[in-house]
């Protein structure tokens, strides 16, 4: 997957509108949701909104920790809180949760959010996109999107529709249109009703799909509102 400056731009930017409404993302940004294991309250944070509860490598405990060892501004008031992260009395703990929304104004803690996002979730679904021979933006965005929504593209979607990938002979366009919408479907039935709620992640890019703009060349270029480019 190639993108041109630009494009990444677009692609990271709509994910951010999707996850804090902004497009440079809200570094700050803490939102409590019962989206953790068995539906528990679980603290989400930052420019695309890591949870308490996602890999041990790349979740808030270790987004936090690299702050701390990267001496930010409230490395001393965050270092105790590091191993305590997943318990769900800090969902509730209003010290640590308006440490966060402050560190998110700190170049070390943006730094150290960007450099998460990259390596956990931006490269690793960009190499997905390669295995899977998808080369157009669109593409790009929605197996990014989610990445940062679902930890991937879950195999009991993919399950869910016959069109094949381009690396197995498929349309490319035609793959990822049944995807969009077979993961509307799935998002709409789903258990938890907080994901129920988030279809318009799918309306969107299915929007743009139908309005052929696989390369993400609208200009000015919108989402939900909020111009990006």
């Amino acid at each position: 997957m190639n993108l041109t400056t630009e494009q990444r731009k677009i692609v990271e930017s709509v994910v951010n509108v999707f996850e804090t409404g902004k497009a440079a993302g809200d570094y700050g940004a803490v939102t409590i949701l019962p989206d953790g294991p068995h539906g528990e309250r679980q603290v989400t944070y930052g420019r695309s909104q890591v949870t308490e509860h996602g890999d041990d490598a790349d979740d808030l405990s270790a987004l936090v920790g690299r702050y701390v060892d990267a001496r930010g501004r409230l490395a001393t008031e965050l270092g105790p809180y590091v191993v305590r992260v997943g318990d769900p009395d800090l969902c509730d703990d209003t010290n640590f949760l308006d440490l966060l929304r402050v560190a998110g104004d700190d170049p070390v803690m943006r730094v150290e959010q960007d450099r998460l996002f990259d390596r956990a979730y931006f490269q690793p679904a960009m190499a997905w996109c390669f295995t899977q021979g998808l080369e157009r933006p669109l593409s790009a965005l929605a197996v990014y999107d989610s990445w940062i929504h679902s930890g991937g593209v879950l195999g009991v979607i993919r399950r869910s529709f016959r069109e094949v990938p381009p690396s197995r002979g498929g349309d490319e366009r035609g793959w990822t249109t049944m995807y969009l919408r077979a993961r509307r479907a799935w998002l709409l039935l789903h258990r938890n009703p907080v994901v129920r709620q988030t279809t318009y992640r799918m309306d969107f890019l299915i929007s743009l799909a139908e309005m052929g703009d696989w390369s993400l060349e609208q200009r000015p270029f919108r989402c939900r509102g909020t111009v990006i480019l």
